[in-house]
């Protein structure tokens, strides 16, 4: 039995989480909380991707969400070693507090 797909639910979805996202890193201070964050406004834009390839019937946009899959991994993986380093320095995670480039 194949499913109606109605694309403006997919889309508000979409909105609703990148909005979310968008909120986060602005107002949010911990370097965690951040980086959570942009990867929720990768996965709404991943969904909105996929919800308009298959609306459209064409692949493309399933295959361009493989590679922002591989960017929001790679972005994770450099982001917590950031934080990371920056937690063994300065011994903590907020970014007000983090004066890095300061003499």
């Amino acid at each position: 039995m194949m499913v109606n797909l109605c694309l403006d639910y997919y889309l508000i979805l979409s909105a609703v989480l990148f909005v979310i996202g968008a909120v986060g890193v602005v107002t949010r201070r911990n370097a965690i909380i951040i980086f959570m964050s942009i990867e929720l406004m990768l996965n709404a834009v991943n969904l909105s991707m996929v919800a308009f390839s298959s609306y459209l019937g064409n692949i493309a946009g399933q295959m361009f969400v493989f590679f922002i899959m591989a960017v929001a991994a790679a972005e994770a993986a450099v982001g917590l070693a950031i934080v990371l380093a920056l937690f063994r320095n300065k011994q903590t995670v907020y970014v007000d507090e983090i004066n890095i480039m300061k003499w």
